[in-house]
This record gives structure tokens, sequence and C-alpha cells, in this order.
């Protein structure tokens, strides 16, 4: 009878929620608290001050201000619904409500080795990072209240769809794309929407051809180091584990982003003349955007070409919009994430099976390379068509709330003081 009683208390101890929560892996866990905060470094301040030293002094703070704004907005929509429609439900589009108000999270509610709240906040991150990212197409020119009212519409009709359609159970995951870290979530839907943005906008006065240069070239560098660093929790984070997925991620992330930077540079250097620190962090960017969605996939093989291949493609098509098409993306959102972003997606269907054209993949995927790639394919395609419609729509709707622009008044004496009543530099 006591051998009964003694295997009851057991049974008992180990069917509590206390030991069924032991699925929680504390490596696991320890490793995306970390990445968490990494992705929310590359907002705030990395992207900031990226962005902040792009535009001209009187603009500074407008840009910071954007960042800092859409970090709070983002994340409020997050708890309230965002969450909730990316993460839940079984919809091909959209999810469900079963998460409003993150009702049912509890301190021992797990997704997967990790706590669910954990999990929460870390896709926070990547769900902030991405209307901050389009910011830089409208820089220097678009109201802030504006500026809220559409990152407010941009992410409930274009991020939190895409997020579902390829992460939370959707279309697109079903079907079989392969988007690791955002290539189409995070890159090709900001560089879409910044597209939209800046053709609604309009060019800045002075565009092109007049005095738009960057007014603090050490603040560009320091926020892209801080891009650069913030990056490996982007990617290793995206693994969900403490593992080689999360290690090999890293690796190809560092070199891609090492060969993007240069090879920007080398091209500058021979069509220019001379190589730039604008460039060059402009060049390791477009390595980062490019590998994120390959970086679960490739291997160091194919992280070297698709390096390449990010520096050599995103420098050009940087020039065409500007110089050819007349396009002021004030900050290269398109040219750099928007593509970037898109040929990491289909270069993945190559350099992604290891027995597959180059061999060069890591983990690798079912199925043959063209057969994938049309799968990628399907996925561009619809991503950058709803991004399209529903930014297009998001600036409409706002427009009839709001003007988008700011006055000619105050895009002459800067957003710093016609939006803010601030000034980041004073004389003496």
């Amino acid at each position: 009878m006591k051998l009964l009683n003694y295997c009851l208390v057991t049974l008992t101890i180990l069917l509590s929620p206390a030991v069924l929560s032991s699925e929680i892996n504390s490596g696991d866990t320890a490793w995306i608290l970390t990445a968490t905060a990494l992705v929310l470094f590359m907002t705030l301040p990395g992207l900031a001050l990226f962005y902040g030293g792009l535009v001209r002094s009187q603009n500074v703070l407008s840009v910071l201000m954007q960042c800092f704004a859409i970090c709070c907005i983002v994340s409020v929509i997050w708890v309230i619904y965002g969450y909730s429609i990316a993460f839940t439900g079984t919809g091909p589009v959209v999810g469900g409500t079963d998460a409003l108000f993150l009702s049912n999270l509890t301190r021992d509610s797990a997704s997967g080795t990790l706590p669910e709240s954990l999990f929460v906040v870390f896709q926070m991150t990547f769900a902030v990072i991405t209307p901050a990212l389009v910011v830089g197409a409208f820089a220097e020119r678009m109201k802030f209240s504006a500026m809220c009212i559409f990152t407010v519409l941009w992410v409930t009709l274009v991020y939190l769809p895409a997020c579902h359609m390829v992460w939370g159970g959707g279309y697109l995951g079903g079907i079989g794309v392969i988007d690791f870290a955002g290539g189409l979530v995070v890159h090709a839907t900001c560089g879409i929407g910044a597209l939209v943005a800046a053709m609604m906008l309009g060019p800045r006065k002075g565009f092109p051809g007049g005095a738009l240069i960057p007014h603090n070239r050490p603040m560009v560098v320091m926020g892209a180091a801080m891009l650069w660093v913030g990056w490996f929790g982007f990617n290793g984070g995206s693994a969900v584990a403490a593992d080689s997925n999360a290690a090999m991620a890293i690796l190809v992330t560092h070199i891609s982003a090492a060969v993007g930077a240069l090879t920007w540079m080398t091209v500058e250097w021979l069509k220019s003349g001379k190589p730039t620190v604008i460039g060059i962090a402009t060049g390791m960017v477009a390595g980062l955007a490019t590998i994120t969605p390959a970086s679960g996939t490739v291997g160091p093989q194919g992280a070297l070409l698709i390096g390449f291949l990010a520096g050599l493609v995103c420098f050009y098509a940087t020039q065409m919009i500007k110089s050819y098409f007349k396009i002021d993306d004030s900050l290269d959102v398109f040219p750099v994430h928007g593509v970037g972003g898109i040929l990491g997606i289909l270069m993945l269907a190559f350099v992604g099976k290891p027995e597959g054209f180059l061999g060069a993949g890591a983990s690798g995927f079912d199925g043959s390379v063209f057969s994938q790639f049309m799968i990628q394919l399907q996925g561009v395609v619809i991503i950058c068509l709803w991004t399209l419609v529903f930014s297009w729509i998001a600036l409409r709707v706002t427009s009839l709330i709001t003007n988008l622009r700011v006055s000619n008044e105050d895009e002459d004496e800067g957003l710093d003081f016609g939006e803010h009543n601030e000034s980041a530099y004073h004389s003496n």
C-alpha cells in the first residue's frame, strides 16, 4: 500500500505543471534572451543612428524620434492583436484572435523549448524593426503624425499577414517557402513599402542633384556597426535554439556582410576613383539583408556567393532607382533591403541544397533546385503584390486623415524644429 501511494505521489509530481514545463530548455532560453536584446539593439540605437547620420543636420532628431516612436507603437500593437494575428489560427493569410491582449499567456506557457513570453517578445523585435526600416524612404519630408498613423495601418495590413503567411502557419509556409529570418517577412515588405511611400510622397526639394548629403558619417558607421552585431541575434536567433543551426547562421551572416561590404567598396572605387565609408557600410547592410532568408540553409561557400551578389546587385540597384527612375528613396531602403531580401530568397534555392547546384548548403531542403526555386518565386510574387497594394492603401487612408508631407517651410527649415520644436545642434 505504501508503495502504491509512493507511485501515485511520484506520478502526480511528474505530471504537475512545474515538471511539464521542464521541456523549456535553459540553453535555448538563454540564447534567445540574448538574441532578443540584440535585435532590439538593431533598431534602438543601431538603425536610428545609421539613418540619423545619413540625413541632413536639421532632420536628425526627426529620424531618431520616428524610430523611437515606432518601437513603442508596434510593441503595443503586438500585445493587443499583433501576435495573435501573426502566430495563432490556421487561416491562409491571417491568424486568429485566441491571443488578443496575450490573455492566455502565463509564466508556465511554453513555445517549443522556450517560454512563450520569450517567443512573443523575440518576434516583437522583428515587428518593430520592419516599419522602422521604411522610415528611410520618406526621411526628411513626412509629417510625424502621418508616420504614426501609417505605421499602425502598415503593420496591420502588411506585416502581420506576411508574417502569418510565411511563419505563422499560413499559405506560404504550407507550400514550403523558406524564409529563415525575414527575406520576405522583413526585407521584401519594408523594401516594397518604402518604394510605394517614396513614390507617393514625391522627392525631397533639391532631388536630384541638390546638396542632400549625410551630415554625420561617424554616426552612420556607429549605427552600421551596431546593425552588424545585432544581426547575429536576428539570424542566429531565428534558429530558436542554441544549436548548430544558430552557429552556422551566425557564421554565414558574418561572411556575407564582409563580402558584401568589400564588393560594394570595390565597385564604388572602380567607378568613382575613391572608396567611401558610406559605401562600405551600405554594402555591409546589403550583405546582411541578402543572407537573412538563406542563413538557415546555406553554408560558407554559399555565403561567399550571396555576399558578392549582394554588394554588386544592390549597388547597381541603388544607382538605377535614383539616377534612371528618379525615385527619391532617401536612404536606399528598396535597393538595399527589398532587392537584397528578394535576391537572398531566390538564391537559397541554388546554394541551399548540399547536393544541388554549387553544393553549398548547410542543412538543405527537400525536392529539386528548380521546384524549390518556383516555390520561392511564388512567395516573392505574393508578398510583393500584397505589400504593394496594402502599402498604397495605408498611405491613402493616412492622407485622408492628415497631410502626408510637411509644409514647404518646415521642409526648408528642417523637421527637427518644424515637427518637434527642437534642434540637435546649437551654435555658440
